[in-house]
Parts: structure tokens; sequence; C-alpha cells
């Protein structure tokens, strides 16, 4: 019967902590994304527990998750559009690593909303870069890695910006067919982009389905571009998964009293992650 949750038996599908050791690397360019909603934190605690270090973390809103991998010190770089705890304030172990160095310095790359999901677009098609015409009259072509480039047609002055390639893409979203594809509704962000225009790429999913019913606004993702396919309920809290679990908006509110003090955060991280099972 579809829409019920089967016990996954194909071999696509694996523990989380199996594909994270198969999957992410040391040194790896990542991208985690999710906007608002399908926010992969299982997965993200899962490369935390595993040690993951080095690592180029890529998302257009960093939130609370990276700012939890980046107060860890498992970054050395952050890409990225918008960082901030989401109707709250700072992401105050993202803002340690840039003024203080603590635990490790940060590098950033920062660029436009706009800028990173026409990145990503540019990586899904795997292309080296696109056009746009933001960027244009503002002083941001001094400060991030964009160039100009005149129409051959128009002779209008725009701007070039590099694709994104990740080494690993993860996203989470609601559901997987036993073949290994995925179905996610609600806001899209650039979870599709992210999967396609990366080396590598896991989803891990709040349940697995004997077939994908059609959903209003669904999209699909076929098993062909997904390396791993992981169950883990609840794995996109304390954000949601439309339809399936409900945001934390109380977490979200604390975990600025959290992550403000460095030893407050190393205790909570230690309690609730590094600790907690996968």
């Amino acid at each position: 019967m579809s829409g019920l949750p089967h016990t996954p038996p194909g071999p696509r599908v694996r523990p989380l902590a199996d594909a994270i050791a198969e999957l992410v690397h040391d040194g790896d360019s990542l991208a985690m994304e999710g906007f608002t909603h399908l926010i992969p934190f299982a997965a993200g605690h899962e490369i935390l527990r595993q040690g993951r270090r080095e690592l180029e973390l890529i998302r257009m809103t960093p939130d609370i998750l990276y700012d939890q991998m980046i107060g860890m010190g498992a970054a050395r770089r952050l890409v990225f559009s918008y960082a901030g705890n989401p109707g709250v304030g700072s992401l105050h172990r993202i803002r340690d690593a840039v003024e203080h160095g603590w635990p490790r310095a940060l590098e950033l790359e920062e660029h436009s909303h706009a800028g990173m999901a026409n990145r990503f677009a540019a990586g899904a098609a795997r292309l080296p870069f696109a056009v746009m015409r933001g960027y244009v009259g503002t002083d941001l072509p001094a400060h991030t890695r964009v160039e100009p480039i005149t129409c051959p047609f128009t002779g209008e002055q725009l701007v070039a910006v590099p694709a994104v390639r990740p080494d690993v893409a993860i996203i989470h979203a609601q559901e997987a067919d036993e073949q290994g594809n995925v179905q996610l509704w609600g806001i899209p962000g650039v979870q599709k982009e992210a999967v396609l225009a990366a080396d590598r790429a896991l989803v891990t999913v709040e349940r697995i389905v004997a077939r994908l019913d059609p959903q209003p606004g669904g999209v699909v993702i076929p098993a062909w571009v997904i390396d791993a396919v992981a169950l883990a309920p609840w794995g996109s809290q304390p954000s949601y998964a439309l339809g399936v679990t409900e945001r934390d908006n109380d977490f979200y509110r604390a975990w600025d009293e959290i992550s403000r003090d460095r030893e407050t955060f190393t205790a909570w991280m230690d309690e609730h992650v590094m600790g907690a099972p996968a």
C-alpha cells in the first residue's frame, strides 16, 4: 500500500552512519541545503560524531546547524549568502570563529541570495558560471568571487558568478521509495540543484514508501543522481518536514542563550549531539 512506512530492503538505503562514513571525507566541500524546513540536522550531527575536519561548508542561509558544526571546529571555510538564527539574531559560534578564531579561524565567502541560487543552478547544469544583473552598482564585487562580463549581443555590463560544484550534497526529504527515488515538498530552496551539482549526494528521509504519490508542489529527485538514502525520522529537527513534523520554535529561541557562551555551548553539544546515537 502506498504512503505507508516500509522496512528499507534495497542496497541503496543504508544506515546514516554508514552513508556518512562512505560519502563525507575530511577536506570536502559540503553543501547541506534546505530553506527554513528540511534542514538535514541528523546528517550534520553524524558528521560531527565521526570527527570530520577541514570542511568547506556551503549553504545559502547558514542557521543553527552550521553554527553547531563551526562551533565544534569542523569547518575551515563558509560559503554563504545570509547567516543568522531565523527570527532571533546572531549565530554566536560563527561570529566567535570570525571575530576571535575560536575554536579555529574561519574563512568567509559571501554572496547575495540571488548569487548563490544562480551558482547552484550553474553547477546543476554543469556550466562553469552563471550570468546575472545582480552585484552591478554595488561594492560586493570587490569583496567576493564575481567577474564583470559584457553581453556579446547587447553590450550590457553583467556579472559572472562561479558555479557551485560541491564534493558532497546532503539534503533531507519527506520520503523515498524502495528504488531510491526521493520526493520533497514545501519550500523548495535549492535542494534539487545542490544534489545535481554535487559529485556525491546523500538524502535523509522521514520514511520509505512503496511508491511515491505525487504531492502538490512536490519535487522528485531520481535515484540515479543519488548515491545513498538514509532513513532518519525527525531528521530535520528542530527544523521541520512539511506535513510530517513541526518546527521547534522554542529551541530556535533557546539557542541564542546556549550558543553565546563557549562552555555552555560545548557542554550542550557533548550531551545532546556528540553522545547521542545516530
